[in-house]
């Protein structure tokens, strides 16, 4: 019997690695990152057990993990690149980045969850770091406004690789998007209003972001971009009214956008479970691609 047992597990634990492998991982430039090309840092992944999630730190060399259509399933034609949360201090690379990608292959979607360039991380533990950073927050603020800059241009370069890539991936161009979870919300944001007009998402998401004011200011695109945007009243950050203002900036503009506000969820939910409505997001996130003609 314990033979059978200790059997069946391992076969779980062997399906379950195999679930959370992706197709490819491609790097988003050719030798260094223009930009940090003295950084010295070794990327690192770690189990954070205050986010209860994975987290990659200390991102030197950005790139994008592919998950592409699962085998048996309609390739839609539509690609989105996920951009993980993590303050730019880290990327909580599971929960907001490849089970998503895994959901979305299911749904015969291309998805790339991108590793973006991150503040140097001194210990081993990059959360509890960034939660004492957090104590000076001028000094936070001003370490990571360059590497928020550095973050964009992988948000742009990931988009620009997926546009020139996209006859290889059975990608349809007008069907390229972004969706971002808080930081990667900025990088996310940070594509739609300053990319080269022939890279700009057709279509974007912000999950519990914190756009700057200067987000918030910059005018929309004339080009038709619609927008999805969720968060929780009782964000510990308290950054739920940042999406209703930029659901105004959006609606203000003419633009499709629709707002997911639910009473409950906290900040960094992305697909934990937590028994609350919030926990069913991504089914409208489903529904909103579908309308919006980017899913079948």
């Amino acid at each position: 019997m314990k033979t059978n047992i200790t059997f069946f597990m391992l076969c779980f634990m062997f399906l379950h690695h195999a679930a959370q492998a992706q197709d490819e991982t491609v790097k988003l430039y050719t030798g260094k990152a223009p930009g940090s090309e003295n950084w010295t840092q070794q990327e690192a992944q770690m189990y954070s057990d205050l986010f209860k999630t994975d987290v990659v730190y200390n991102v030197t060399a950005p790139s994008l993990l592919v998950f592409k259509p699962a085998k048996g399933v309609k390739n839609t034609g539509t690609a989105i690149v996920i951009a993980p949360g993590g303050g730019f201090q880290s990327l909580s690379i599971t929960r907001e980045g490849t089970e998503l990608a895994q959901w979305l292959s299911a749904k015969g979607i291309t998805a790339f969850v991108l590793k973006y360039r991150l503040v140097k991380t001194e210990s081993n533990d990059p959360a509890r770091e960034m939660m004492d950073k957090l104590k000076d927050r001028a000094a936070f603020e001003k370490s990571t406004a360059p590497v928020i800059q550095l973050a964009a241009q992988d948000g742009n370069k990931a988009l620009q690789y997926v546009h020139d890539n996209a006859a290889r991936f059975g990608i349809k161009k007008g069907q390229i998007g972004i969706i971002g979870f808080s930081a990667g919300s900025t990088v996310a944001l940070e594509t739609v209003l300053y990319t080269p007009s022939e890279i700009v998402p057709d279509f974007a998401a912000s999950l519990y972001g914190g756009p700057s004011a200067k987000l918030l200011t910059t005018p929309v695109p004339t080009k038709k971009i619609p927008l999805f945007i969720c968060a929780a009243s009782d964000d510990q950050l308290q950054l739920a009214p940042r999406s209703v203002q930029l659901y105004n900036k959006w609606l203000e503009a003419g633009q499709s956008v629709e707002l997911h506000l639910y009473a409950k969820g906290g900040h960094g939910f992305g697909t934990g479970k937590q028994n609350l409505p919030v926990d069913s997001w991504v089914q409208r996130f489903e529904d909103w691609l579908k309308q919006q003609g980017f899913s079948n």
